[in-house]
């Protein structure tokens, strides 16, 4: 735990990668390697190229009017829609640092679906919020108080996530479900998406490590 701990307050103080297979999807300059969301999987799969390139053109127009970067930090201004990858991702690591202000409420949506969720509540944050089956609350609150940054650690294989909120594991290899369809499991690759209700809100730090399937070697 200490060295978790340590590892952590060093990617916060130097922006350096937590693993030597990690790289670094937010270059805390611009909004490069991001794009605006348009729909959801599934209305995004009745689209023609056609309407999907034109969607995906007004969302990104909305985007910049509402996500910007400010002494590297990811700003959101709680007006417009989720930020989101511009590749998909199918198995990963994923590290973010994150701060909400009073009443805040977001979250981090994985493969394009709901979530591992941000808030200011008793509840605490980290918990797969949508699940139904499956467990959605954290298994201990570890938010730092409202207005201070907290890290999450995350690995998604499968459709099994694991979450680590400042250091303290919340969530342990639990499957994340389908809210697009839950006659289903969850897609087997999709965007990374950087969700919020109206409020301010912060995000930094945001390093990725993809990891191979169940099928493949390591």
């Amino acid at each position: 735990m200490m060295r978790f701990a340590l590892l952590l307050l060093a990617i916060t103080m130097t922006g350096c990668a937590p693993h030597e297979g990690a790289r670094p999807i937010f270059n805390g300059r611009n909004l490069d390697g991001w794009k605006g969301l348009t729909g959801n999987p599934v209305s995004r799969s009745k689209m023609s190229p056609g309407e999907l390139a034109e969607a995906q053109a007004k969302a990104d127009e909305r985007m910049r009017e509402h996500w910007s970067v400010v002494d590297g930090v990811l700003v959101f201004d709680g007006g417009g829609d989720s930020l989101v990858t511009a590749r998909d991702y199918e198995n990963f690591e994923l590290w973010v640092d994150w701060k909400i202000k009073p009443r805040g409420d977001s979250g981090i949506y994985l493969r394009g679906s709901p979530q591992v969720q941000i808030w200011d509540d008793k509840i605490g944050s980290g918990g797969l919020y949508n699940n139904q089956r499956n467990l959605s609350k954290p298994l201990v609150v570890a938010d730092n108080p409202v207005g201070e940054w907290n890290s999450f650690h995350i690995v998604m294989h499968g459709d099994r996530v694991t979450v680590w909120l400042n250091g303290q594991l919340v969530v342990d290899d639990v499957p994340l479900e389908n809210y697009w369809d839950r006659s289903i499991p969850i897609y087997p690759s999709g965007a990374i998406e950087l969700q919020n209700h109206g409020n301010t809100l912060y995000f930094r730090n945001i390093y990725i490590r993809e990891l191979p399937s169940k099928s493949e070697p390591g």
